[in-house]
């Protein structure tokens, strides 16, 4: 009997696959794209591009960094949710891009489970500023003032919904104090305001209070980390200020589309490890304030990402954010 015409097509598919595997090389066999959702020149685009120098090398193939920034990273995050899932497209992730966009967006275009998130490169902690008008040096004195202002005090951050203003909110539950919350275009006013003392505290990223924190014009009362930072190493912790269980940061890290295949991930995994192991490329971004993180296996990974998203998605659902 002939064989079907539909037989056939599907022996001949089936043959140029078993040829395309036979003939296929060890991943990586050509460049690799890394998305990075910022502009160039900032902290998480340095951060980007040391990152893939450093696994180009390891990789002995070149990382390729590509700038799509917009709309809170979500620009990025489509365009990789759409990509191949080949091992040949990655996104630089965030807690902003993986967990908060996800829950503060109707509208997103793409769903978290569209990732797989294989590392957290790095923990951006945060520092809690007061101006010197202020009558406080620590956390708990800033509480006892605040509270005596019966929620006359105000705060300032980057705008609703962004990490600085929820770990504000946070801060607040857990000082148990009222404040008003002015929302500023931009990290240079909000600051201004600080400092003007229009508003009394700021969470801020260490970067941008640091000089102003050197030149003595800011007080920092705590960082948010879980250790003192190596550029603030006089400010204490939270835990050391009396709130143990208190932690807030931004994270960056990366993600492939979440259909990569299994034995792909892997290797783009240990070459990030690996630079992230790197004396110096450590020793770069503690200087700006950046923690780079001790390597994690997939498992911790995914449970780093759900308790970030736990922590972040109970302030949002407390105070009923919504972006659209």
């Amino acid at each position: 009997m002939p064989r079907s015409p539909f037989r056939i097509a599907a022996a001949v598919a089936a043959m140029a696959a078993t040829m395309t595997l036979a003939h296929a090389g060890p991943f990586p066999e050509r460049p690799i794209k890394l998305v990075v959702p910022y502009t160039p020149g900032g902290s998480s685009d340095q951060f980007g591009r040391a990152l893939a120098e450093g696994m180009s090398k390891d990789l002995k193939q070149t990382v390729v960094v590509e700038n799509r920034p917009g709309a809170n990273t979500m620009v990025g995050a489509q365009s990789v949710a759409r990509a191949p899932a080949d091992g040949y497209t990655m996104i630089m992730a965030s807690s902003a891009s993986m967990v908060l966009n996800p829950m503060l967006y109707k509208r997103t275009g793409y769903d978290p489970k569209d990732f797989k998130v294989f590392l957290i490169g790095t923990e951006v902690p945060l520092v809690i500023v007061t101006n010197n008008q202020v009558p406080a040096s620590n956390t708990r004195d800033f509480a006892s003032y605040a509270k005596a202002a019966n929620g006359k005090l105000n705060y300032s951050s980057v705008g609703l919904g962004n990490p600085l203003q929820l770990a504000t909110e946070m801060l607040k539950a857990e000082l148990g104090i009222e404040m008003t919350h002015v929302p500023y275009n931009g990290s240079a006013p909000a600051l201004s305001a600080l400092l003007a003392n229009d508003v009394q505290l700021m969470v801020d990223v260490v970067s941008t209070s640091l000089p102003h924190i050197r030149a003595g014009k800011l007080k920092a009362l705590a960082v948010t980390s879980r250790a003192r930072l190596e550029v603030l190493p006089n400010v204490p912790t939270m835990a050391e200020s009396g709130y143990p269980d208190f932690h807030a940061a931004t994270w960056f890290g990366l993600a492939v589309p979440a259909q990569t295949p299994p034995d792909v991930v892997p290797r783009l995994q240990a070459a990030a490890t690996q630079v992230l192991g790197d004396a110096q490329f450590r020793g770069t971004f503690a200087a700006l304030g950046l923690v780079v993180q001790p390597p994690r296996t997939q498992a911790e990974v995914d449970r780093y990402v759900a308790a970030d998203r736990e922590t972040w998605g109970k302030v949002i659902r407390a105070n009923r954010i919504s972006l659209d």
